[in-house]
């Protein structure tokens, strides 16, 4: 409980305790035995480093996000305009293997998603996912239909846009 008095113009606030209410500062710590001390010590640097670490991550999603609008500002055409034939007559030829990769690396950076996010959301390891992604490698469907998935397509509207790619390289 708390009393107020008027002294000299001045507000004096005098605390008055009764038996059933807890001390604060350090005057709970008197009361705790050393283990006790210790656990609160700890949870407080947990609490410190917890905070720490959202702030990183915060910061790093901020400089993503303004790496991510410098690029889109400067790719003003359109990225299926990017591959073209070289020379007129001469017809590109991309392997299925390839085009994939591209596809999936495409939708994944439109995306703004990371290789680690789409692997763990589409168990896959990201190796695997990083290969697939190059053309190195040639995914299984249940892996493809998984990382179209966790991309946000059905493997039909994945596979259209493979083909899409495919007719635009080679026309």
């Amino acid at each position: 409980m708390e009393q107020m008095t008027m002294v000299n113009e001045q507000v004096e606030v005098k605390s008055v305790e009764t038996p059933e209410q807890v001390r604060s500062g350090s005057a709970r710590m008197r009361e705790l035995t050393p283990a006790q001390r210790r656990a609160v010590m700890f949870a407080q640097q947990q609490v410190l480093r917890a905070r720490a670490a959202k702030k990183a991550k915060d910061e790093h999603q901020a400089a993503l996000a303004r790496m991510w609008q410098e690029e889109d500002a400067e790719t003003a055409r359109p990225r299926a305009m990017v591959h073209r034939r070289e020379t007129v007559g001469e017809v590109k030829e991309v392997s299925l293997r390839k085009a994939i990769g591209h596809v999936l690396r495409d939708l994944r950076t439109r995306d703004h998603k990371t290789l680690r996010e789409v692997s763990e959301k589409a168990g896959v390891s990201l190796g695997y996912l990083s290969e697939v992604e190059r053309g190195q490698k040639e995914a299984s469907s249940e892996l493809l239909a998984s990382i179209s998935e966790s991309l946000g397509l059905s493997t039909s509207q994945m596979l259209r846009m493979v083909a899409d790619y495919l007719d635009s390289v080679e026309a």
